[in-house]
């Protein structure tokens, strides 16, 4: 399990501001927090640091009880994809995290894509093309798969098509609510049959325009 921040790296972060996720601090501390992934250094001039996902999560976490931190304050949140064997326990404190999650998404998108656009995907969900989908699916409330499948839910897997992911509903309506919450969120889907199984199936891409 990652590290959490320490004391001075957390007081950075609860003072980046609160709508850009811009930080300040010396380059040390900041390179520290680029370091743990709770920071990202801008492409383009004057080259300020931002928060990344997991750098909000840690700023919109409930203050510290005394209880360990869930590893999801810690950098590593992952969102579920669906058949996982150990799921991240639900209720309202994940639900907190995802909708963090998806709240630095967007600004991640803003602050990466080159016209600060956060209607489509960014370079960071094309090289995570799974969890990218499964984050957008699940942050708008979609119930993912269980280990066993039988109950229902999303399930996203890798296809051998470049910059596509397979995505799973046992469900047909669910299964069309998944495609329009995608199309949303900037990828573009569409419904196909598996020609063997009959099984139906999404195909999702993120869009580029």
């Amino acid at each position: 399990m990652t590290r959490p921040p320490t004391a001075a790296q957390r007081r950075l972060i609860e003072a980046a501001d609160p709508d850009t996720g811009r930080l300040k601090g010396t380059p040390a501390q900041l390179a520290a927090l680029v370091t743990r992934g709770l920071a990202f250094r801008h492409p383009r001039p004057p080259h300020d640091h931002f928060l990344t996902p997991a750098g909000h999560r840690i700023r919109d976490a409930e203050p510290e009880t005394g209880q360990p931190d869930p590893p999801a304050t810690t950098g590593g949140f992952a969102a579920q994809v669906g058949g996982e064997e150990t799921a991240p326990p639900g209720g309202p404190a994940r639900l907190r995290e995802v909708r963090s999650a998806w709240r630095g998404m967007l600004e991640l998108r803003r602050m990466t894509n080159p016209d600060g656009a956060t209607d489509r995907p960014c370079g960071w969900e094309r090289s995570h093309l799974v969890r990218a989908a499964a984050l957008a699916l699940e942050a708008a409330g979609h119930r993912p798969a269980g280990p066993d499948g039988g109950d229902g839910g999303y399930r996203v897997r890798e296809t051998p098509q470049p910059e596509a992911v397979a995505v799973y509903e046992p469900d047909g309506e669910a299964l069309l609510a998944c495609a329009a919450t995608l199309e949303r969120a900037g990828w573009q889907a569409g419904a196909y049959t598996e020609p063997r199984t009959r099984t139906r199936y999404l195909l999702a891409s993120p869009r580029r325009v």
